[in-house]
């Protein structure tokens, strides 16, 4: 079985590039997320067409995540937003609206958890939010997003049995999955308690899927779009799939395609992430090892 997670950033934008992956790794369950839509407007046929189930939990222009499982599989036990009711609506015509004042943010207020269960496997796809500034209720926000989702987790007991638990969590865990750590010090996605969030999940007996398989430092899910961020390779590991113990023991490989952050179309500006359980999955090349021989030529000392 492969399980994948990607940030799409707008399912409306990316849905070609979306078919096209689909097609490249044929992956039996996709988390996605900033779907940025409603319900009302989820791809649902278009995925019924390539072969896939897609279940979504949105609002509207922001945020969004959803879970796309192959025909075939048993799909139960939907939970959206933590069980904590429903969300605002940002769509068109919705009451609600990008929050701007610092003191209207509400995580809990957002779509952006959704749990369901797929043949036995307890999968969640999950958006972190931002933080925007540390110190900032954007980050107080995220921060006690963290803690529901630990508690959620505790509560639940989704770690007790098969769980992937996958998504943007907004946060490079240590300063390997970064580009430059001193460069980013003490910013969102790095700081210390945004780590310490991270570590509280590991707590929970979950394992980090990719490190499991590597443990190169330059592997990027994430880069900015401006300034040729991508093609300087200077990103950071924020995307992640957190597996039981049990899931941990089957994982056969894991990837970041990073060919899949490139156009045309547009791209997103994330790469999905796999993991492989039993048996390797339909060969995918990331083109990791040309692109950061590329780089290194095009950088290296005396070169103009």
């Amino acid at each position: 079985m492969r399980i994948a997670t990607w940030n799409v950033n707008s399912l409306k934008a990316r849905q070609e590039a979306v078919e096209r992956w689909l097609e490249r790794a044929a992956p039996d369950i996709l988390l996605l997320q900033e779907t940025k839509l409603t319900d009302g407007d989820a791809p649902v046929m278009t995925f019924a067409m390539a072969g896939y189930q897609l279940i979504h939990h949105g609002e509207g222009r922001w945020n969004g995540v959803a879970v796309a499982a192959r025909d075939g599989l048993t799909v139960s036990d939907v939970v959206t937003n933590f069980g904590d009711g429903p969300v605002r609506d940002s769509g068109p015509g919705g009451a609600g609206a990008e929050v701007t004042s610092e003191e209207d943010f509400n995580p809990f207020d957002e779509a952006r958890m959704l749990a369901v269960t797929v043949d036995g496997l307890r999968v969640v796809s999950l958006y972190a939010p931002n933080g925007r500034i540390v110190g900032s209720p954007f980050y107080a926000g995220k921060l006690a997003w963290f803690e529901r989702l630990a508690r959620w987790i505790r509560e639940s007991g989704a770690t007790g049995g098969p769980a992937v638990l996958g998504g943007d969590l907004n946060v490079a865990p240590t300063d390997k999955d970064v580009w430059n750590a001193a460069a980013v010090h003490g910013g969102t996605h790095v700081s210390e308690p945004e780590r310490e969030a991270f570590r509280a999940l590991l707590a929970t007996g979950l394992v980090d899927g990719y490190r499991q398989v590597h443990d190169e430092s330059g592997r990027f899910s994430w880069w900015d779009y401006r300034a040729g961020m991508f093609h300087k390779n200077l990103g950071m590991r924020i995307d992640h799939l957190l597996v039981s113990a049990s899931v941990a023991a089957r994982i056969v490989g894991a990837e970041i395609d990073r060919d899949a952050r490139k156009g045309p179309p547009i791209p997103s500006d994330h790469a999905p992430l796999l993991v492989d359980l039993d048996a390797p999955g339909r060969p995918v090349d990331p083109d990791w090892e040309g692109a950061l021989a590329r780089i290194a030529a095009r950088t290296r000392p005396g070169r103009r």
